[in-house]
């Protein structure tokens, strides 16, 4: 009989510190676990680059495109964005939990071509040489957009301060004017600022487009659609109740087929589903509708793991072993066949993540955590239930 807790098999042990952590992991649920645009809304843009004799479009200028909408987005602080390639010229942005899509298009589809011009219209200097663009304020608590070059920006515009002393620099943004300094005296550092009367969204917006560049062709949006909250309250809601049926339905399976073995995969079976939500909060992984589908497929594979192991224990114990020899030998003989399997289905998991896009990474993140969560259920939580209960009496023959 255990006495205390020093008795406790050792696998239990750890099993109960996992299954303290990956609670602490969840708390609160809503928080912990991100979820992708068809569970939790958002935006879906479709932009398109456009051919013009100014700036031709190319293979190159596309892929451009493409990194300099994922730096802009990176910088809104949108979580787990999706920004594809869509055949010769097209860019596809899904912004998962986006409030404001409308500045969102804004920032992702302006070409941000930033210039400096003097009185006759002439081009000094252009923002391909900024290194940083960041909000400050001015001395009457205003905000402000501070700039400064590397050291060939500082150059030229060290040149043009020089030659303009007195004179109006403008600033322009696409071409429309957004400031009209007059040169007090030479900038040598590389080092300005621009004003414009902005309110502070406007500022943080202009920021972003400084740091991220400018785009080397202009894009137009083609397609723009909010994929609205309470479609994803009700993927989740029947998300959750198809998996709570078929986690029921399996449980009475498991119990009347096995017994008290079933009520031991039913408990570890908790344990799988705690696990795998578990590592989907810790690593920050994106959980999609396709994700909860791969979840419930996963429940299969974790309770095989557990039939195929209670199917080796019977036939040993059928042979004329003892309960305790027919546990250690059911668990030894069916660890080769639970590893065997998991792994191939790991591999196409790996693939799908790998070679995927969009939803079918979130299926493939998820079947893979499922797979290595149902692995460990299987082979450790079931073994260490099952030492805990050859401790009693009854075990002992």
């Amino acid at each position: 009989m255990i006495k205390n807790w020093k008795d406790l098999p050792w696998r239990l042990i750890i099993t109960i510190a996992l299954v303290a952590l990956s609670i602490l992991a969840l708390v609160p649920p809503a928080q912990r676990i991100r979820l992708g645009l068809d569970l939790k809304g958002g935006s879906h843009i479709v932009l398109e680059c456009i051919d013009t004799p100014e700036a031709p479009l190319d293979e190159d200028s596309v892929k451009r495109v493409v990194e300099i909408v994922r730096n802009r987005i990176d910088q809104l602080g949108v979580s787990e964005p999706i920004i594809l390639r869509q055949g010769e010229r097209r860019v596809l942005v899904q912004l998962p939990g986006e409030t404001d899509p409308q500045r969102a298009v804004e920032i992702i589809g302006k070409t941000a071509l930033l210039e400096f011009k003097d009185e006759t219209g002439k081009t000094l200097l252009t923002g391909a040489t900024l290194k940083n663009a960041q909000v400050q304020y001015d001395r009457f608590g205003r905000p402000t957009v501070s700039i400064s070059f590397n050291k060939e920006g500082a150059d030229l515009f060290a040149k043009a301060t020089t030659a303009n002393v007195g004179k109006p620099i403008g600033i322009y943004l696409d071409g429309k004017i957004i400031s009209n300094p007059v040169v007090q005296e030479p900038i040598l550092k590389g080092d300005a600022q621009i004003t414009g009367r902005f309110t502070l969204d406007e500022a943080q917006n202009l920021a972003i487009l400084l740091r991220a560049g400018a785009l080397p062709v202009k894009v137009e949006v083609i397609e723009q659609r909010s994929v609205g909250p309470s479609l994803g309250k009700d993927s989740i809601r029947f998300g959750i109740r198809a998996a709570i049926i078929g986690l029921i339905l399996v449980f009475i399976f498991m119990l009347l087929y096995y017994g008290w073995m079933g009520l031991l995969a039913d408990i570890a079976l908790v344990c799988y589903a705690l696990f795998t939500f578990a590592l989907l909060a810790v690593l920050q992984a994106t959980l999609t509708l396709p994700g909860i589908g791969a979840f419930i497929l996963s429940v299969g594979m974790a309770v095989d793991a557990n039939v195929l192991i209670f199917e080796r224990i019977k036939e040993e114990y059928r042979s004329g072993k003892t309960w305790r020899a027919a546990i250690q030998a059911g668990f030894d003989k069916a660890f080769k066949t639970i590893l065997d399997s998991n792994i191939t289905t790991l591999i196409a998991a790996a693939l799908l993540f790998f070679v995927g896009t969009g939803s079918i990474k979130g299926f493939g993140v998820t079947l893979s955590l499922g797979i290595i969560c149902s692995m460990f259920t299987g082979i450790w939580v079931t073994r260490a239930l099952v030492d805990l209960l050859v401790q009693k009496p009854t075990f002992k023959s």
